[in-house]
């Protein structure tokens, strides 16, 4: 579980989203560090005498608190809180991080740990889930991106003042312990109960890589960690060996991580030494351009990424990559927009200041970077936005103008704008849900009932080849009316019209369940794309991505 910036190149900078107001602010970062034990004090060399005046007024007013207010304060913790509203006023992804809590924070993308598995935010002093963890027992609970978590064993965690430490000591714990959590999910009026029980969660970052036919593979990548580009080369080569000629790389919902891991992903794909991505900073201090420079295993073939707008930061930079190249067709929606590089500096007390430095561009020169000055409740809500406003459905005219054109490589036009548009938009399909489908996951009925089924069953369903399982497993009227008898007893209101709706999608996803318990993800992911549109629309367009691959986009 981790709420940190998941962006950033392993040795020093660090990759996360969009725009700079910084330097005034970095001696007085800095010499706010010397009071907590950091960095002896510099003035700016662009305004050294406001810099200097800012930072003996801070020092002043801290040391008139500490020796004659009435009551008795930590000075320490006041001046985090002082260091973490300061920064709010720059962009929102320049963070403080205390020492307490730095550890936890590197653990998502550094190693194992034991918990629930999500990635949040804390918002208006809110727990928010930005997603939860593949093959954590959030996601197999039913988690979503956008729920707020309210209490945690009964005890209320919003609207408190918690802090990150505060929500790792809640949620983390032993293998195997349980923890009782609700949430409050956008369209629902009560709150979602939800019992989890923790597990190690892994930073395995493929979820999963197979063949769909004789010639098509599929590689899911759902954040760039700190073994993602071995698992990828791992997965690619495994694909190879089995015949491929032509793939579909899986980048939806990834919230990125390494740069370098993203950088040398694209360049497996891209020939010659063509440019990946460059950073834009102030002066050329942090200015930098970055160049294919290996063979890859996969620079000819056609080549689809799937994208949507939870794929962010280190996924932008491989999409935008390979689509400023004409060497991939971008199929899905628009991503996150999310192109600040953010470098960490070590504090002496152990802490750490993420101090944005420069912006990510991709070759055509599009900034990755979505709009943020309109205040960070705006930013955070952005997403929300986009499906108020119809986006998810068809792509906002509002970004197909000329300012926001530029070209690739061979002159196609694509558009900034913030994120990665893409060559073909799919609309989310919206066809199949219903507020009954949306409480089984809430309940985790379909879950407990796949689980239930598997047990029962075991032996006769483990000696099925997996093809001849995906062929010829039904799920039949008779296993969807005990589905509906569990959700019953759990009480789901039975609702004819919305089960009808998403009978089809309910009948999918249980088979989908019973697969993932026999098979693994590599059972999981075939049955599941079986109704999964992005995926199908994707499989119609290799021609398009043929004609990039052969030079005639």
């Amino acid at each position: 579980m981790d709420n940190v910036e998941q962006g950033g190149e392993r040795k020093h900078i660090r990759n996360s989203p969009f725009q700079v107001k910084l330097p005034l602010f970095i001696g007085l970062a800095l010499a706010v560090g010397v009071l907590i034990g950091a960095n002896t004090f510099s003035p700016s060399s662009t305004n050294p005498q406001d810099t200097a005046k800012s930072y003996l007024k801070y020092r002043d007013i801290l040391s008139y608190i500490d020796r004659d207010y009435v009551d008795t304060v930590d000075i320490e913790e006041l001046s985090d809180y002082a260091i973490t509203k300061m920064l709010e006023k720059l962009d929102p992804h320049t963070s403080y991080i205390p020492a307490d809590e730095l550890a936890m924070a590197r653990s998502y993308l550094e190693g194992d740990f034991e918990g629930i598995g999500v990635e949040f935010n804390i918002f208006n002093d809110t727990i928010y889930v930005i997603s939860p963890l593949s093959g954590g027992p959030s996601e197999a609970a039913g988690i979503q991106a956008g729920d707020k978590i309210i209490t945690v064993d009964g005890e209320k965690v919003a609207g408190i003042g918690i802090n990150n430490e505060g929500v790792f000591k809640r949620l983390r714990g032993p293998e195997g312990s349980k923890v009782n959590l609700t949430v409050k999910r956008e369209g629902t009026k009560k709150l979602l109960p939800f019992s989890l029980q923790r597990s190690k969660i892994p930073t395995q970052s493929v979820d999963v890589s197979y063949m769909v036919d004789d010639r098509t593979g599929y590689i899911k990548v759902s954040r760039f960690a700190s073994d993602t580009f071995e698992e990828f080369k791992e997965a690619l080569t495994g694909l190879k060996k089995k015949g491929l000629q032509r793939l579909i790389l899986d980048l939806r919902g990834n919230p990125g991580g390494y740069m370098d891991h993203a950088i040398r992903m694209a360049d497996e794909f891209i020939s010659g030494d063509k440019l990946i991505v460059y950073t834009d900073g102030k002066g050329d201090k942090y200015d930098s351009k970055t160049f294919a420079r290996t063979e890859g295993d996969f620079e000819k073939g056609p080549l689809i990424v799937l994208l949507d707008e939870g794929s962010a930061s280190a996924s932008e930079i491989v999409a935008g990559a390979l689509q400023d190249n004409d060497r991939a067709l971008i199929v899905g929606r628009r991503s996150f927009g999310k192109g600040l590089v953010q470098m960490p500096i070590p504090l002496n007390d152990g802490s750490e200041l993420r101090l944005t430095i420069s912006r990510y561009y991709t070759p055509s020169g599009r900034s990755i970077q979505k709009p943020y000055t309109e205040g960070a409740e705006e930013y955070e809500m952005d997403i929300m936005h986009r499906f108020e406003n119809g986006e998810y459905f068809h792509p906002d005219s509002s970004l197909f103008v000329d300012s926001l054109k530029y070209e690739t490589l061979r002159g196609r036009t694509v558009y900034g704008g913030g994120g990665i548009m893409p060559d073909v938009f799919v609309p989310q399909d919206t066809t199949e849900l219903s507020p009954y489908l949306s409480q089984l996951y809430n309940k985790n009925v379909i879950r407990e009932y796949t689980l239930g089924y598997y047990r029962d069953h075991r032996k006769e369903l483990e000696k099925l080849p997996f093809e001849k399982f995906k062929k010829n497993f039904q799920v039949t009227d008779k296993m969807l009316q005990e589905v509906v008898q569990l959700a019953n007893a759990a009480d789901v209101e039975f609702k004819e019209e919305e089960y009808a709706r998403s009978k089809e999608l309910i009948r999918n996803n249980i088979k989908a369940f019973i697969a993932r318990s026999i098979y693994g993800n590599k059972g999981f992911f075939p049955v599941l794309h079986e109704s999964d549109e992005e995926f199908q629309e994707a499989l119609k367009h290799f021609s398009q991505a043929m004609s990039l691959a052969r030079g005639r986009g």
